[in-house]
This record gives structure tokens, sequence and C-alpha cells, in this order.
């Protein structure tokens, strides 16, 4: 069977060095926010080329956290309205529920399954105070058209790159955008992934940088002085340790993922399956590979019998979740569309050039 994604054998590849982190975190035995969370903050904001990096619990938090920074700063106030992506996975909304903010979905582009700018403006009203951007599937959204509309509405912009690490707007530069605030999430499967949860919040400003660093611990800057009403959103010091033996690899398994996507793109040739979007670019690290298909469980089955192992992101949008019914009623025919019809190829580093025929060959004769 070839797995969608196989943990195990990712992470052998650090195997010996995991157990080098372990042995120095036994023998230093400081447990929280020690000497790894430090070299990691410090490293992946090098790495984004940004100037801060704080490590929180995990992307939701992340995402959290740049909320209630910002509320607490007066740019958003509770009750504000966000534009986020109707076909985003739920984090995305959940986080701007956990804020006490207002959602408001907007349909994505069919073609890249990422926010479409042109349908911004129709959902703009006096409330509407940021735009949570989902560069999904490891894709990157359109953000010089989507900070053009922030500026021009005095916007802020909030950016959940869970899936994104390392994708590039242009030739050297891994910056999103400047000044604006980052979730990521180090998710285990994620491209860069630890062996529990993690994420980061990465950004340029000062203000927000103070105020998130103390929120994710108790809302504290100093031992036993609480400034804010903080949460416990800590980056596991040993998972850090982890996340810094991982990181220096982080760009040749994106390349390796973009190689692999390539011959995906240019080899699978069936007129019953649609291929994503890619222009060639460093705007996509292809943390998914996604296809669509009008019969998608006979094509899973069909690919599970030819022991090949898929999944499904996602299968039901947001709007339609038993949790968000106060949107139940609300009707996205394009992100219904996604959801109804997507379905993940197999996508890591360490799949074998024969694993990858292998999955071409009976795509091609589905």
């Amino acid at each position: 069977m070839i797995k969608f994604y196989d943990l195990k054998k990712v992470n052998q590849r650090y195997e010996t060095a995991f157990h080098e982190k372990m042995d120095v975190f036994m023998q230093r035995g400081w447990y929280i926010l020690g000497d790894e969370v430090k070299l990691f903050e410090q490293n992946f904001a090098n790495y984004c080329q940004s100037k801060h990096c704080i490590g929180v619990g995990n992307g939701l938090d992340a995402l959290v956290l740049i909320f209630k920074a910002y509320i607490e700063l007066g740019k958003l106030q509770k009750g504000d309205e966000v534009i986020v992506p109707a076909n985003t996975y739920i984090a995305s909304i959940l986080s701007i529920l956990q804020a006490d903010l207002i959602p408001v979905f907007v349909e994505p582009k069919l073609e890249t399954y990422n926010l479409n700018p042109d349908l911004i403006a129709e959902k703009i009203t006096p409330k509407t105070k940021a735009i949570l951007v989902v560069h999904l599937y490891g894709q990157l959204a359109e953000m010089d058209t989507l900070e053009a509309i922030a500026k021009q509405h005095n916007l802020l912009v909030v950016e959940d790159a869970a899936q994104s690490h390392g994708a590039k707007l242009g030739v050297g530069s891994k910056e999103l955008g400047v000044g604006n605030a980052k979730a990521y999430s180090f998710y285990p499967s994620k491209n860069l992934g630890c062996l529990g949860d993690g994420g980061a919040v990465v950004s340029n400003d000062e203000d927000l940088n103070k105020i998130v660093r103390a929120m994710r611990n108790y809302g504290s800057e100093k031992k036993y002085v609480n400034d804010f009403i903080g949460i416990n959103s800590r980056l596991d010091e040993l998972q850090a340790a982890f996340l810094n033996v991982k990181l220096p690899d982080l760009d040749a398994d994106n390349h390796k993922r973009t190689q692999i996507a390539m011959r995906f793109l240019a080899e699978i040739n069936n007129d019953k399956i649609t291929l994503p979007h890619y222009d060639g670019s460093t705007n996509h690290v292809f943390h998914l590979f996604v296809i669509r298909t009008e019969n998608r469980k006979e094509l899973q089955d069909y690919l599970k019998a030819n022991e090949i192992e898929t999944m499904i992101h996602y299968p039901i949008p947001p709007h339609q979740q038993k949790a968000l019914a106060s949107f139940n009623a609300l009707s996205f025919p394009i992100t219904e569309k996604i959801h109804r019809e997507v379905l993940s190829l197999p996508m890591s580093p360490v799949l074998t050039e024969e694993e990858v025929s292998k999955i071409i060959h009976a795509l091609n004769h589905y």
C-alpha cells in the first residue's frame, strides 16, 4: 500500500538527531520555554525573513492569539467582521469566533481554491475590519491584490499559513507581505511538522509581538504579573528541538514535493480528473496535491483497490457543519462543488519514483 503520508518514514530520517536532542533535553532539565524554543523562534523568523516568531501550542491558537492581540491593540473590536474563504478548514472559522469576531464567507476561485479577490468588495460593510487569507493546500493566495484591497478599505490582513511553509511570492523571498501577521501549524503532517502539536505567530509588528508573546503565557511578561487575559499555549520545548532538526531540510523537501507535483501534472492524462492549477512559480509548496472528479467515491475505491491511499480535504464545508448551525442556511455553490469533488493524492518528500509512477499509471487507467 502506498500510504497517503508515511509519517514514520518521514521522521525516520531524523531518528539519530532526535535521540541526541532528547538526551540534551533530559540533561538540561528545563521543559517549558527553554533554549530550544528560543532557538527555533530565531531560526524560523530568519527562515521567514521576518522580525518575530512566537512559538505557540498549535495553529488554531496562533490565529486566535493574533485576533485577540489586535483587539488588545484597539485595531479590532469584538463583533467586527472578518472576511474569510468559505472553503477553508474549520479551524480558520473557529479562530474568528473564539475571538468574538464575525466570519463573513467569500467564495474561492475554482482554479486555485483560494479566496477570490473579485468577490470581496460586495461583502465589505462598515463593520468589516480584517481579511483572513488562507493559503490552502500550500499555494499562496493573490497577496498583492488582497493587500491592495485591504489598504483601500483600511483592513487588517491575517494569514493562515498552516499549509504553506516556505512558499514564496518572489525569488529570494519567503515574506508573505510586510506587516502582516501569519499563523503557522507544525502538526505532524505539515511540510514542517513536529512529533505532536505546535504552532507559531510570525510578524514584523513590534506591538503585536509583545502582546502575543505575553498572551500565550497567561498574559504575563513577568512571572506572576499578568497584563492581559491570556491563555496557556506555548510551543513545547521538545517539539521545538525536533523542529530545529527538521527546519534545515524544509526547502529540499518542498523541492521534492514540487518535482513529484510536476510529474503528476505532466503525466496524468484522464478526462475524468481535473488537475490542480500551478503557474510554475515558487508560490506553491504542494502540502497537498488535490485533484477533482465527479465520481470521487468510485475513484477513491478504485485507488484503494490498487493499494493507493488517498484522503479528502475536506468532505464538509464549514458553513454546513453542525457546529456552525447559524451559517447552515447559506449557499456557496463553488465551495460546495469543491468539497464534493476534491481528492488528495499521496504527496510527501519520501515518495519514491516507482510509487509516483504507480499512482500515475493507476489514474491514467481509471
